[in-house]
C-alpha cells in the first residue's frame, strides 16, 4: 500500500471560523460564497490530513474501438463502410514532419521563445462546489465514489461515475472546505471531477479533456506533440492557428504535462533526428547484403561504433557516410525502395515517439506501423545518448542505446522485411538518423516560427 502524507488547511479554517459568528451553520457548515474558484485551474495535488492510504489501483482499460458501420446491422457478410483512405491521409503536420533537407541540416539551432505562452487549460463546465467546511470526515478502504456520495450526501449533490469502480482509499479526520476536501479525495484515486451547479450533479471520470496553449514555435510544437505520444496518447487535435494540443489525459498524464512546462522554465536543449527508411532488394535473391564491403568502400574511422540489438544492428558514422553516399553504396548491391522521410523532436531526458507510417505513401503504410521511440539526453562536449526503441503493431522489435557526437549519425540495419510481413529472401529494411540540437532561449518578444 501506498502511504501519501497530508496537509493541514491553515487559511481556509481561520476564515471558517471568523465567518461562524454571522453565519448558521448546518451539519456540513454551509458558508455564503466569498471567492469564486477558477474552474479552469490545474495544480499540482495537495494534501490536508493526517493520512490517506491507497489500496491496489484498479487497471485502466483501453476504451473500447469506435462500431463499425454496416448497410444491413443484422448481417456481418455486408461491406464494411469506413473513411476512405484520401480522408484519412489528410495530415497537418506532414508538410512539417515529413519535409527533410539532407543537404542543408543545420546542427545546431538556436531558437527563442515567448516565456509566458505555456498554458494547461481543462475543457468543459466545471462549476464552482457549495462553500461548506468539513471537519472530522473520515472512511476506511471505501471506493472513492463511495466516499464522495458520503461526503456530498448532507450537501444534497447527486454523484455520477462515468468509468467507476476507483480507487479503494481511507483517510482520517479530514477537515477543510469542501472543494478541497474533495480535491484531496479524487487526486489520491487518481480521477476527475466535474459539477453542474444547476443540476446539483458530480461526475467523476478517469479521463479529462485538455488544451495545452504552447509558444509559436514549430519545433516546441512538434517536440510537444511526440512527448505526448510517447506516453500513449494518439486522439490529440493540433491547432496550428493557436498552437494548441487538445487531448484527453488521466491524472498521471496531466502532471506530466506540468511537469514539461516547467522543463522549459530553464532553457532545455531538445534533440530532432532527421530519419529516413527504406527497404533494400538484393539483386541475388540467395546473398545477404554484404555490410562488411563498407569497411573497404570508405576510409577507416568513418564507422566509429557498431553494437547489436535484439533483431538488426546500429552503427554510428561520421558525416563522410551522408545518406547520399550511403544510398551509392547499397545500390550496388540491391534495389533501393523509399518507405519515408521525416523527422521527430524530443526534450532533453524525455520519451518521444515518430510514427513512420505518418510519413509513408499510401503502398507503405499498410505494411509499416513500425515507430521509433527516442529518449535523448546531453552531455558534456555536445555528446548524445540515445534510447532508441523500433515498435511494431505487436510490439517491441528492438533497442538500441547509442553514444555519439554532434555531427555523427545513426545507421540502423539488418531488420529483416519479414517483421513487415513482406515475403521477399534476404531482404531487409534500413533506417538512417541524423541528430541535431535545437537549443531554446526565452524572451518576451514576439518570434517567428520557424523549425
Amino acid at each position: 500500500m501506498i502511504k501519501l502524507n497530508t496537509l493541514k488547511i491553515l487559511g481556509l479554517m481561520a476564515a471558517a471560523y471568523g465567518l461562524a459568528a454571522c453565519t448558521q451553520m448546518v451539519d456540513l457548515g454551509l458558508i455564503e460564497p466569498v471567492v469564486e474558484e477558477d474552474p479552469n485551474a490545474v495544480a499540482l495535488p495537495m494534501d490536508m490530513t493526517d493520512s490517506v492510504i491507497i489500496e491496489q489501483p484498479q487497471i485502466v482499460t483501453a476504451p473500447a474501438e469506435q462500431p463499425v458501420v454496416r448497410r444491413d446491422p443484422e448481417d456481418p457478410n455486408q461491406p464494411i463502410i469506413r473513411t476512405p483512405e484520401g480522408a484519412n491521409e489528410l495530415d497537418l503536420e506532414t508538410p512539417l514532419r515529413c519535409d527533410v533537407n539532407w543537404e542543408t541540416q543545420q546542427m545546431v539551432l538556436t531558437l527563442p521563445y515567448s516565456k509566458s505562452s505555456f498554458k494547461l487549460e481543462r475543457n468543459g463546465t466545471n462549476d464552482p462546489l457549495p462553500r461548506y467546511e468539513v471537519t472530522g470526515f473520515s472512511f476506511d478502504m471505501m471506493p472513492a465514489e463511495q466516499a464522495v456520495v458520503k461526503l456530498l450526501k448532507e450537501a444534497d449533490i447527486r454523484v455520477s461515475s462515468a468509468d467507476g469502480p476507483y480507487t479503494s482509499i481511507s483517510a482520517n479526520d479530514l477537515k477543510g472546505e469542501l472543494s478541497a476536501v474533495l480535491k484531496m479525495i479524487t487526486d489520491s484515486a487518481g480521477i476527475y471531477y466535474s459539477y453542474n451547479a444547476k443540476e446539483k450533479i458530480l461526475t467523476l471520470s478517469r479521463h479529462a479533456n485538455m488544451t495545452l496553449y504552447t509558444p509559436h514555435a514549430k519545433p516546441i510544437m512538434m517536440g510537444l506533440l511526440d512527448v505526448i505520444r510517447g506516453a500513449g496518447i494518439t486522439n490529440i487535435v493540433a491547432n496550428w492557428a493557436d498552437f494548441s494540443l487538445t487531448f484527453d489525459a488521466d491524472v498521471e498524464t496531466r502532471n506530466k504535462m506540468i511537469e514539461l512546462i516547467n522543463f522549459f522554465e530553464d532553457n532545455p536543449t531538445l534533440v530532432a533526428y532527421d530519419v529516413s527508411v527504406f527497404r533494400l532488394y538484393p539483386y541475388n535473391q540467395s546473398q545477404d547484403i554484404e555490410w562488411i564491403d563498407m569497411l573497404k568502400a570508405f576510409d577507416f574511422g568513418s564507422i566509429t561504433t557498431a553494437q547489436s540489438g535484439q533483431i538488426g544492428r546500429i552503427l554510428t558514422t561520421t558525416n563522410d557516410i551522408n545518406i547520399e553516399k550511403l544510398r551509392q553504396f547499397i545500390g550496388n548491391q540491391a534495389q533501393i525502395e523509399s518507405v519515408a522521410e521525416g523527422k521527430f523532436v524530443v526534450p532533453n531526458l524525455w520519451l518521444s515517439r515518430f510514427d513512420i507510417g505518418k510519413c509513408s505513401n499510401r503502398k507503405n503504410r499498410d505494411n509499416y506501423g513500425m515507430s521509433i521511440l527516442a529518449k535523448a539526453s546531453l552531455e558534456k562536449n555536445n555528446n548524445i545518448f540515445s534510447d532508441i526503441t523500433l515498435e511494431e503493431t505487436d510490439g517491441q522489435i528492438s533497442s538500441f542505446k547509442i553514444r555519439n557526437k554532434l555531427g555523427e549519425n545513426f545507421l540502423i540495419i539488418g531488420l529483416p522485411n519479414e517483421l513487415f510481413g513482406i515475403k521477399s529472401p534476404k531482404s531487409e529494411t534500413v533506417i538512417f538518423m541524423v541528430p541535431r540540437l535545437v537549443r531554446t532561449l526565452k524572451t518576451n518578444e514576439k518570434i517567428k516560427n520557424k523549425l
